[in-house]
């Protein structure tokens, strides 16, 4: 039976996407058949004469079926903001409920694994009623939530576990990220308060490597799929 995760982080800007595309690396170096979505997105850019996302095309890249643009990243927002913003500034409507319907579609393609990365995290309203959490509730996916190691994560990461429990979701684990060059400072301590607080195993410790944003194979080794029973 194919392996399906929901990815989400503690904010935006913690390598939601570095460690969703080291995930499918991992996984593809298991053999295994990988899909990677992206069904949020806010902020394109000019590609090949239409709007993408570069994080819905560096899943659509580290992911071994390659579907069409359309259906790894169903609703693409023009500007880089919350999704229920940028929405309402094209004069858009998104329902969770078709999202949800395209993203099943999708997945409907032979695969052993695969990743549903959310966007911002898991609050994150895409419309005045609806979050990125509806679409992981119906969904109904075991969550992965990337900590971004910086000042402030520990609250951030603890929060987020929380309502990540009270939607109702299981915790398959959680990726820690060094989202910047320079070494943070008491990183050892963050990550054992972090380890001693979540009731979820650390997947993986990911270095920062700018490198590794365009070839992910090289973060392959730095999470251990066992702990999602790979």
């Amino acid at each position: 039976m194919a392996k399906r995760f929901f990815v989400t982080g503690t904010d935006t800007e913690v390598g939601k996407t570095f460690a969703s595309c080291a995930l499918l690396a991992a996984a593809q170096k298991q053999g295994l058949a990988t899909i990677g979505l992206k069904p949020f997105a806010a902020g394109g850019e000019e590609q090949g004469g239409k709007l993408v996302n570069e994080d819905a095309i560096a899943l659509q890249q580290a992911a071994s079926i390659k579907l069409p643009y359309e259906q790894v990243n169903p609703v693409l927002l023009n500007a880089a903001t919350s999704p229920h913003i940028a929405a309402h500034l094209e004069g858009r409507q998104i329902s969770v409920g078709r999202v949800q319907g395209i993203v099943q579609g999708a997945l409907m393609q032979r695969h052993d694994f695969a990743i549903v990365e959310g966007a911002g995290g898991w609050r994150v309203p895409v419309s005045p009623r609806e979050s990125v959490a509806d679409l992981a509730r119906q969904l109904a996916y075991p969550v992965i939530l990337v900590v971004g190691l910086r000042l402030g994560c520990i609250n951030h990461a603890l929060l987020t576990v929380e309502a990540i429990a009270r939607d109702g979701l299981p915790l398959a684990g959680w990726i820690a990220n060094s989202i910047s060059p320079e070494p943070m400072n008491f990183e050892r301590e963050y990550l054992d308060t972090l380890k001693a607080a979540i009731n979820a195993p650390l997947i993986g410790h990911l270095p920062f490597n700018q490198e590794a944003r365009n070839n992910p194979e090289l973060l392959a080794e730095s999470v251990n799929l066992s702990c999602l029973n790979l």
